[in-house]
């Protein structure tokens, strides 16, 4: 076992001090080469040696290096060095992190994480919690919260009885809503046709005189960083008119929360503490290890009750159990990167993580445009949409650089219109990757325009 895990990190070690010379996306060759790991499964055992060498030696190069410096793709973190220490540690105890019973530190390292948390980003602190694998199942959990609060107080037993025949419930998002909330309406019962799309301004923001009327049945999401621009829905004025109405507000805060933690950003989060529940995930802006997000919900009973479980077999105490805020019984403990993480950055080194990631935005997008090419969103936050012309040329831009391998940006489209999507997300990303990212983005653009 020591010879073996000897070798493992070894092998993890050269692969993260050599990903600065790799090419970001894998080489067509790299991708062949998966061919060599499908094969018949062999009768008789392999030595653990042998397989972590092909994993390795057939696996490593043809990753996708989201861990270094030029990546900037699909708001993906890095894994700083503290948490990817504290997975190993992790993986190495094995934690189910259900029960106390099961894992006391699981337990109670989620309960220090989640306490300082809540106090990074300016949440009421005595809401509850769970840690889940991202903005997907955060999203279930929370819009299973709202549910069960809405039908609770019209005297109806979701969890009990279902939907069959339940009083009907209204959700109400951005007509820029993120996918990850499509996903969990159609989880949940709830329907993702049956939303009720709000237009947007031309940064991708609610209009919220264009809100439909609310009433207590009602789910109003909000967008805390939208995916492609960055921006913010204008959290006061949806907020109060939810008050008003009685109806649950829930935000889609995925990245763009952990605004609140750098005190110059922290001015777009405003008013978001006025919701009833929130999503966030720690895979993106805190660099940890796939996968980790949380759910966030102002009233803990809400969170619990919908996502409550119980068995004769299963000891429940009385501390906080980490399986009642969750989807998952079983499951990894996450909570112990997400402190290691925090612990390790501080709140300065948390905060300068964020803000360093919307410089380099700022960065990119000022040189795009001196270079006379089309800034599309106000870059306000980390994300910089670019179009490079007419349609046809932006597409050739976006696939030529990601066939080029200095870094790796995603196309999306924006009102209609084709755009390369860059979002600095990772805290391995040094003024010196921006200078040569930008360096090949504007050859590669200035070779596709001829």
């Amino acid at each position: 076992m020591r010879n073996l895990l000897n070798q493992s990190a070894e092998r993890s070690i050269h692969y993260l001090e050599n990903q600065g010379s790799r090419s970001v996306y894998p080489s067509p060759q790299a991708l062949e080469q998966l061919a060599r790991l499908d094969i018949p499964l062999p009768h008789e055992p392999t030595p653990p040696e042998q397989v972590l060498a092909m994993l390795d030696e057939i696996g490593s190069p043809a990753t996708v290096t989201s861990t270094g410096g030029r990546y900037f793709g699909f708001v993906t973190g890095g894994t700083l060095p503290a948490a990817l220490a504290a997975n190993w540690l992790a993986s190495a105890w094995d934690q189910p992190a259900d029960m106390v019973i099961a894992s006391p530190i699981g337990a109670r390292i989620e309960q220090i994480a989640m306490r300082w948390l809540l106090d990074v980003l300016s949440l009421p602190a005595d809401s509850g919690v769970g840690f889940v694998t991202g903005a997907t199942m955060a999203n279930f959990a929370g819009l299973a919260a709202a549910r069960h609060a809405i039908l609770d107080k019209l005297g109806w037993d979701v969890e009990a009885r279902g939907l069959f025949g339940a009083p009907e419930i209204t959700v109400v998002a951005s007509d820029q809503v993120h996918v990850s909330l499509l996903k969990a309406l159609s989880l949940l019962g709830l329907g993702r046709e049956r939303l009720i799309r709000v237009p947007v301004d031309n940064q991708g923001r609610i209009i919220p005189t264009e809100l439909p009327e609310l009433n207590p049945n009602t789910i109003v999401c909000l967008l805390a960083g939208n995916v492609n621009s960055g921006a913010f829905d204008p959290a006061a004025e949806i907020c109060a008119a939810a008050r008003r109405a009685g109806a649950w507000v829930h935000v889609d805060g995925a990245f763009g929360l952990w605004a609140a933690a750098a005190s110059a950003r922290a001015y777009l989060t405003s008013a978001y503490d006025q919701a009833d529940s929130w999503v966030i995930d720690a895979h993106k802006w805190l660099n940890v290890p796939y996968d980790s997000g949380m759910v966030i919900c102002r009233s803990e009973e809400y969170l619990r009750a919908a996502m409550s479980y119980g068995a004769d077999y299963l000891v429940q105490g009385s501390e906080r159990e980490p399986g009642q805020y969750t989807p998952e019984m079983s499951r990894r403990a996450r909570g112990i990167e997400v402190w290691a993480a925090l612990l390790s950055l501080g709140r300065a080194g948390l905060a300068d993580l964020i803000e360093r990631s919307c410089r380099y935005a700022a960065r990119f997008a000022q040189v795009l445009s001196k270079a006379g090419y089309s800034i599309l969103n106000d870059v306000v936050l980390n994300q910089v949409l670019v179009s490079f012309g007419d349609d046809e040329t932006t597409h050739r831009v976006i696939a030529a650089l990601q066939a080029d391998g200095t870094c790796w940006c995603g196309g999306t489209l924006w009102h209609g219109q084709p755009a390369m999507r860059i979002s600095v997300s990772s805290w391995a990303t040094t003024e010196q990757d921006v200078e040569q990212s930008l360096q090949a983005i504007l050859r590669i653009a200035a070779q596709e325009a001829q």
